[in-house]
């Protein structure tokens, strides 16, 4: 153990405390205070170095303290750092270019038009809003009364898309929606990666079906290309919309720019969400639509105050151009397949632990037979960040920037802690 829990600098205890004293909890945090970072590594406030496989939570796509992009936010900072969306600034109108753009070249699904949000849930809650709108005007006539009854979202099983109402409403997890039920009304679940489901529930009166291409936070779940497929078909047999969430697994995680770019043209949405990695820290969201639902939309039918400001969109400009080049994604494509035979290895030789070992690319999920909270920790100890997923899955998402060399690093670190999980629990 050379990163002990108990070992970390006096000073953590007392900010801990006064912490504690001013602050609502809502997370299970371990006793440390991360301090500074550099690449794909973060310090404590006892300077002690870790390994970072989570990214926060899968955002930090160009590591820490990336010298880029602080130039870039020092620079904009100096120059103004919010507006408000009464006027025009020069970066949103070049982010929306730049996301449109590169994914209409690079084989993703025909965009259009661009909203920008704070956050992924705000991003999804955006979308699910564009939806409904959608469902009360389509097949419409210029002298026809609104459609009222096309408002049904239908979501899946073990989905994630946030924590605001509406997109809580479509994470049907007892644990994330019992303490604040009732639901928005309209949102039905059926089974991920199940066909035969999908006609009986999305229906004349669904105005959108929500889908994560890979699941994150419910437990690196991708998928399959007759599940989306399927989709595609009755959605538009029903006139409803198709949205992606790739909040998680977009901009650059699964080796393409988006994971939808991993499936046929058949496959492919009317909204994409995204959010986490798209200013490496910053908070911005988006919604990317077609034409078709960008039609729909009017002044007035949406709004965000810090939405779309100069300083989140000119970081965002320089970590896409970044993201989308052949030497980062060659990067995640590389290191990903190294981490999958690795971690398979692990499987085989820890079979009373770890059953399937699932994700592609940097987005990464291995399932054990038991709760592997207690691996979170053992890592930790070692100096490796890790987080779970579900309730029996490590997610492995660190930074894209990660080399061969930290892959190497942090598997050397998972199997001694895997050799003392299972005597732990043998």
């Amino acid at each position: 153990v050379t990163h002990a829990d108990s070992e970390t600098a006096p000073i953590t205890s007392q900010l801990l405390a006064k912490q504690e004293k001013y602050t609502i909890n809502t997370y299970l945090r371990p006793p440390i205070i991360l301090s500074h970072g550099k690449g794909c590594h973060v310090y404590d406030l006892a300077n002690r170095e870790y390994l970072d496989f989570t990214a926060g939570i899968a955002v930090n796509a160009l590591g820490h303290s990336d010298p880029e992009l602080a130039r870039v936010i020092h620079e904009q900072a100096l120059k103004l750092v919010h507006l408000s969306n009464l006027y025009h600034n020069e970066y949103a109108g070049q982010l929306a270019e730049l996301l449109v753009e590169s994914t209409r070249s690079g084989g993703g699904f025909e965009a259009s038009k661009v909203f920008f949000s704070n956050s992924g849930t705000e991003a999804n809650e955006g979308a699910l809003k564009f939806a409904r709108k959608w469902g009360k005007h389509v097949g419409k006539k210029s002298n026809e009364e609104l459609n009222m009854n096309k408002y049904g979202v239908v979501s899946f099983s073990n989905a994630f898309h946030g924590r605001s109402f509406g997109s809580l409403s479509a994470t049907p997890a007892p644990k994330y929606q019992s303490p604040f039920a009732p639901m928005v009304p309209g949102f039905v679940t059926i089974p991920y990666n199940d066909i035969s489901k999908i006609n009986e529930h999305v229906t004349d009166k669904t105005c959108a079906v929500i889908v994560e291409p890979i699941q994150g936070e419910g437990g690196v779940w991708e998928a399959t290309v007759p599940f989306i497929e399927a989709l595609r078909k009755r959605c538009d047999e029903v006139e409803a919309l198709l949205i992606f969430d790739e909040i998680q697994c977009g901009l650059g995680r699964t080796g393409k720019l988006w994971a939808h770019q991993n499936y046929p043209k058949t496959c492919h949405p009317d909204i994409m969400t995204l959010a986490k990695p798209l200013a490496n820290g910053i908070p911005i969201g988006a919604i990317i639509t077609t034409q078709r639902v960008a039609d729909i939309i009017a002044i007035g039918d949406h709004g965000t105050t810090f939405g779309g400001n100069p300083l989140a969109c000119r970081a965002a400009l320089s970590v896409v151009s970044r993201i989308n080049t052949h030497e980062l994604l060659t990067n995640v494509n590389n290191v990903g397949s190294y981490f999958k035979s690795s971690f398979e290895k692990l499987a085989t030789k820890y079979p009373s632990l770890i059953t399937t070992v699932r994700g592609r690319g940097l987005i990464l999920g291995i399932q054990f037979t038991k709760n592997p909270s207690g691996m979170v920790q053992l890592a930790r100890e070692r100096g490796l960040l890790i987080i779970t997923a579900a309730n029996d899955t490590i997610r492995i998402v660190p930074p894209l920037i990660l080399t061969k060399e930290e892959a190497e690093k942090g598997v050397a670190i998972l199997e001694e802690c895997l050799e003392i999980f299972e005597k732990e629990n043998n």
